[in-house]
């Protein structure tokens, strides 16, 4: 992992560390999570490391560990709050807004976010459009495996995010696999809910254009089993 650029945290208020889990599921919340330390040392030293390299069982007992010797702000949005923003803003304005809050909330001068647009710096830009202070923001593509901060964000997040999806596997009662489109668990599922129900199940991101081509593809099914009979 990278050495915080020039920076420790000294007379600054820490370091912080943002990222999200759950921005391209069809099915659940995303969840963003700001982190800050005053060296990330602490964190080095727990072993934090990119989120998706490790176990669940591993991302759970550190996200404990994190927790403790951390400050960190949490902020969900339901797949009902995505769909609704998606009316008015982009997936990478809605997510620069969720990151404004934890970094505001943190009171940070310096944060490090794991970006989200393929431009770098464009994400940079539109965090800081919704500041209403000047914080400084680094913004790398893949920051959870450069920088232990926000890797420990992501461990939070990612965690949060699991325990959320698993809460909607029980209200739901059914397998709904990772909840993610490329998920032939979560596909399956989606069309055996929306061919019961008339309707995709709660939880679901309407204004995703997974559903809608759920929906077309069966839709064209029942057409043609009409065509038939």
């Amino acid at each position: 992992m990278q050495t915080l650029e020039d920076f420790d945290g000294s007379g600054e208020g820490g370091i912080c560390g943002v990222d999200e889990a759950g921005r391209g599921p069809v099915i659940g919340p995303m969840v963003v999570v700001g982190l800050m330390v005053d060296d990330d040392k602490v964190l080095r030293d727990l072993g934090v490391k990119d989120s998706k390299k490790l176990t669940p069982a591993r991302r759970e007992q550190l996200a404990i560990e994190v927790r403790e010797v951390t400050r960190h702000e949490m902020v969900i949005a339901s797949a009902e709050d995505i769909d609704t923003l998606r009316q008015r803003f982009t997936m990478n304005v809605i997510e620069s807004k969720m990151f404004a809050t934890v970094i505001e909330r943190l009171g940070a001068k310096v944060a490090y976010v794991d970006a989200a647009d393929t431009n770098e710096n464009e994400f940079k830009n539109l965090i800081t459009c919704e500041l209403k202070n000047t914080i400084r923001i680094i913004s790398k593509h893949g920051a959870d495996a450069l920088y232990p901060v926000v890797s420990a964000a992501s461990i939070i997040a990612k965690t949060k995010r699991d325990a959320l999806v698993d809460e909607i596997r029980t209200e739901l009662g059914a397998d709904i696999g990772s909840g993610y489109p490329s998920d032939q668990k979560t596909i399956d599922f989606l069309k055996q809910w929306y061919t019961e129900h008339g309707e995709m199940p709660p939880h679901t991101r309407r204004s995703w254009k997974t559903v809608d081509r759920i929906i077309s593809e069966l839709s064209i099914s029942s057409l043609d089993e009409f065509g038939e009979g």
